[in-house]
């Protein structure tokens, strides 16, 4: 009761003010009162209900740099009373005060709930770690109760521009519904945006009312407050708020400072803690590692062009790589003033990690980017890779370096830098460079999902750029393109008219559309200068920049950091807008191949080229195997046969002829053992570890290529036949096989006792074949040198050249010789030679000393084979003679002793090239079969060459397409938990 007489008092009380205010004719009822002044006037009135207005405006995104709008106030004429001079100042005075006071509270409150969203947002950027609750001390779970960064703000606010008196009552104050609305952090959101557009409208509702309640003011004194101009009001306004929009620009860098320490600690103690619980994989190294695999698909599709990717372009040095390290947040990229460095598409994959590293995709090792040394060692390392892909006689390159860089705080994105845009070909490049940077950079920009972020050197004039119409070719739109100006600074100083620097920020200056546009600043373009210093130096320039101060440039558009955020959201929201598509449509192009297999090959297992290539290791390194399994009577047949084929012909023409045309046999013993002490010393080991050699290459070669019956895979021929040749090649036979092998033979040619008659039998016979092969070579020569006989000129009707015609006169009288002379020895004397040649011209045959000469050795040749062959049969009852050395008999078989002897020599030799084979060199070839093996298997390159054809690309294909496409099915399921 007596709180509602207290408040009928009340009521009394405000309505004799309301009808005693001076100048305001009539009464104005309590209801009619302005929100705000029923809270002041009349705030214990029982029948008071707060009415909210419904929120109509939308949900807008601010930067931390941008504030709420405010609306000019407009004067209009009130009809009233004349009001007396005394009320006359503190009436305008108030206004004054709340005009100004409640600028700077939008604009703060503004700020303030911006702040409030970034930090939201970086919250919601923290994995979910609640399957981590043990790692994580629980302070940390507890942050968002000791942490209220959007009301402890407001109420910041609120408390320093002294507005606590008029929102300070519970159930009066405007921002009532928002203490009940803790129950989501969306309500909280909506509701304070609401409320602080209420209360802007009610502070200019009540500035009106008040207006009109001062009354009339006097001329005189209005004329003199109007010398104040418009725009040093506006200055100072402008003024005021750029310093209240610092301070909370410093407020976030603040606290995102302290997020990026607690993230770090937070996957500091997960790393830790790995060997409990194992990490799942981060969104985007997922997506990176589909990019490397499509890297890799060369296949007809071309599907691997349609996923999202950050394409930077520019011209040459407008500071693409300042710009790509500023977002990276370390110096990783090779420099060099005015010369080109990039040389090939650099894919550099940013995420979030513990530790500020990078890697490559095809290395384990990792660069520590706190590091000077590292740093250095990684830039060396990507000049070399460049170097390494550009081949011979070209400038640029369009194979793709992969690399990943975590740390604390990236924004996560996958980046691809090009080589910069050229206007000239100066020297030392390939004529053709220019044209390979366009091809590259328009093959990376069709890719109609691909965001194009275009760096422009604000440094030079903007009629010199190249890459803006390159852009504007590629997205004629700008639905996908980011500008980006550089150098802003030198631009400034530069540039005579600070207006072209907005005009290129607006995009009214080039033909080229974007989706937004950015200014940013590099560095002093000092090549030493640190990340830190960097951000510090473009910090401090846009906050005493004219172009910012006079709204040239807003404050969402200047900074890297700004960048990166856009670029980043870009990037995911395109990704996930095409990824979907891009899965479906790698569905379809695996069915095609599995129906082109079952088709082709029905009977066949979809292996690729590593599999064939493990399949054929197999089947070689069993050959391989086979080869040590060769018994020993078929190596000792093969090398003795394959070593006498090789020194036969030595044999007969240097020892054997020369010994027998000595006189008696003590002379024939003489000349063969001086002849085979010269022959054992220099040519005959080098001779037998050739023949073992080339014994083992065919061996080997029959083994490689003796088709398996139906196991047989005409596939692996190629690449057999290369690893023969190669191991071959690699090859050699141990170096003391040649001395070791000389002392045997020595020893072997040295024995001349046959023990008993089966040996003589054998030397006998394989002086018989020996004979007869040589004598069938030499009838084989006559023939060729006199032509046809008459029976194959009778039967066959072939005729005898002018050249034949002579060779068979001059044997002819060479055979008469013979006859005449059947002991004649090997070489004609020079009367001979003269009397042989009268003979010829006396039957009008001229002939040359020369020709007769030829004539003759053939001829003797098959005289002296036919004379051999006939003693050798005498001396197969010879046997009796040798044991009693020839004594008391006219029959001599010293031919047969050396034939023996030669025998036994071929026969030791074999049997020991037989062990060095088995023993020392199967071995060695298997080693190097399997070296060369292992070399081809890291040979990509070696394996596409030598496994070839449809069937290998279709399994090659078909693997790939699998592979992105459950590789993408995880990234999209891991995408839609994300969300």
């Amino acid at each position: 009761m007596w709180r509602l007489r207290r408040a009928a008092v009340a009521c009394e009380v405000c309505q004799s003010l309301v009808k005693h205010s001076s100048g305001i004719k009539g009464s104005l009822p309590l209801q009619k009162l302005h929100l705000v002044s029923r809270s002041i006037y009349h705030s214990h009135h029982p029948t008071l209900k707060l009415q909210r207005p419904q929120l109509r405006t939308s949900f807008q995104q601010f930067s931390s740099l941008t504030n709420l709008p405010l609306r000019k106030l407009k004067f209009s004429p009130i009809k009233c009373g004349y009001q007396p001079r005394r009320n006359f100042w503190p009436a305008r005075l108030a206004t004054r005060l709340l005009k100004l006071r409640y600028l700077i509270l939008g604009s703060a409150v503004g700020g303030g709930y911006t702040a409030k969203k970034t930090f939201d947002q970086w919250k919601d950027m923290i994995p979910d770690l609640s399957e981590y609750k043990w790692i994580v001390p629980d302070i940390v779970w507890e942050i968002d109760e000791y942490i209220d960064f959007g009301h402890k703000l407001v109420s910041e606010v609120i408390g320093a521009s002294d507005l606590l008196l008029l929102l300070g009552s519970p159930g009066e104050t405007a921002f009532r519904a928002t203490d009940h609305g803790s129950e989501s952090d969306k309500h909280f959101r909506k509701g304070l945006l609401g409320e602080l557009i209420l209360l802007q409208q009610q502070i200019q509702e009540h500035e009106e009312e008040a207006r009109r309640a001062a009354g009339q003011y006097s001329t005189s004194y209005a004329q003199q407050k109007r010398k104040v101009s418009d725009k040093e009001k506006i200055d100072q306004l402008q003024e005021e708020l750029l310093h209240t929009q610092l301070k909370y620009q410093r407020i976030l860098e603040r606290l995102e400072k302290e997020n990026k320490e607690l993230r770090k600690l937070v996957l500091q103690k997960d790393d830790k803690g790995i060997h409990h619980r194992k990490l799942k994989k981060s969104l985007i190294d997922m997506y990176s590692e589909v990019l490397d695999v499509l890297s890799d698909y060369d296949a007809s599709y071309n599907t691997q062009d349609h996923l999202p990717r950050v394409v930077v372009v520019g011209d040459q040095s407008a500071g693409k790589t300042s710009v790509l390290e500023m977002i990276a947040q370390a110096r990783i990229f090779p420099r060099g003033s005015g010369e080109m460095m990039t040389r090939s598409p650099v894919k550099v994959t940013l995420s979030e990690g513990p530790h500020h590293v990078a890697l490559f995709k095809d290395s384990s090792r990792e660069f520590d980017l706190t590091k000077e040394e590292d740093l250095a060692a990684l830039r060396h390392e990507i000049e070399l890779r460049m170097r390494k892909n550009v081949k011979e006689g070209y400038t640029v390159s369009p194979e793709t370096i992969s690399l990943n860089v975590k740390g604390p705080g990236l924004q996560r994105m996958v980046l691809v830098d090009l080589p910069g845009v050229i206007n000239t070909v100066t020297s030392g490049m390939a004529p053709d460079t220019k044209e390979t940077i366009f091809s590259i950079s328009k093959a990376y920009m069709q890719n109609p999902n691909a965001i194009i972020l275009c760096i422009q050197d604000g440094s030079v004039d903007a009629e010199r750029s190249i890459v803006t119409d390159l852009v504007s070719q590629m997205d004629p739109h700008g639905r996908r393109t980011i500008f980006v100006l550089t150098k802003v600074d030198l631009a400034e100083k530069n540039v005579a008219s600070p207006s072209r620097i907005q005009q290129i920020i607006e995009g009214k200056l080039f033909p080229m559309k974007a989706l937004g546009y950015f200014a940013v600043v590099t560095g002093k373009g000092n090549s030493s200068e640190s990340i830190e210093a960097i951000r510090e130096y473009e910090e401090e320039f846009f906050q005493n920049s004219k172009l910012l101060k006079t709204s040239m440039l807003k404050a969402h558009q200047v900074t890297t950091r700004n960048l990166s955020l856009a670029v980043s959201d870009c990037f995911w929201k395109m990704v996930r807008e095409s990824v979907e598509q891009q899965a479906d449509s790698f569905k379809a192009t695996r069915f095609n191949l599995e129906t082109e297999w079952k088709n082709n090959y029905p009977r066949l297992r979809e292996l690729d080229r590593n599999e064939l290539f493990e399949k054929a290791k197999n089947e070689i390194l069993d050959e391989v195997i086979s080869l040590s399994q060769v018994t020993p009577k078929h190596w000792e047949e093969i090398l003795q046969q394959s070593l006498w084929e090789r020194v036969s012909t030595h044999v007969i023409e240097n020892i054997y002829l020369p010994a027998a045309q000595t006189m008696n046999s003590g002379t024939f013993n003489t000349t063969v053992d001086i002849k085979l002490k010269q022959w054992t010393d220099k040519q005959l080991p080098n001779k037998a570890v050739e023949v073992a050699w080339e014994t083992l290459q065919e061996e080997f070669s029959r083994f490689m290529t003796e088709p398996k019956g139906k196991e047989h895979d005409d596939i692996f021929d190629k690449l057999k036949e290369a690893v023969k040749e190669e191991s071959i090649k690699r090859h050699k036979w141990n170096d003391f096989a040649e001395d070791s092998l000389r002392v045997i033979q020595h020893n072997a040619l040295e024995d001349r006792s046959i023990s008993d008659k089966q040996q003589w039998d054998a030397a006998i016979y394989f002086m018989e074949e020996a004979l007869q092969a040589r004598l069938k070579d030499t009838e084989n020569a006559i023939e060729n040198m006199v032509g046809p006989d008459w029976k194959k000129r009778w039967l066959y009707w072939k005729n005898r050249t002018q050249e034949q015609c002579v060779h068979n006169e001059t044997k002819n009288e060479l055979e008469k010789m013979l006859k005449c002379n059947e002991e004649h020895p090997a070489y004609l004397a020079s009367d001979e030679i003269t009397t042989v040649r009268k003979n010829l011209e006396s039957r009008g045959v001229e002939v040359d000393p020369s020709l007769i000469k030829d004539t003759w050795h053939q001829v003797y040749r098959r005289h002296f084979l036919k004379t051999a062959l006939n003693h050798c049969n005498l001396c197969r009852r010879g046997f009796y003679y040798y044991q009693r050395h020839f004594v008391d008999s006219e029959l001599e078989c010293n031919d047969v002793v050396l034939f023996w002897r030669i025998q036994r020599m071929l026969a030791i030799t074999a049997n020991t090239l037989r062990q060095q084979l088995t023993n020392t060199e199967v071995r060695r070839l298997e080693k190097n079969v399997k070296e060369v093996l292992e070399d081809f298997a890291e040979d990509s390159e070696k394996k596409i060459k030598l496994l070839t054809g449809k069937r290998v690309q279709l399994a090659e294909d078909l693997k790939k397409v699998r592979e992105i496409q459950e590789k993408l099915d995880a990234f999209i399921e891991a995408l839609h938990q994300e969300k």
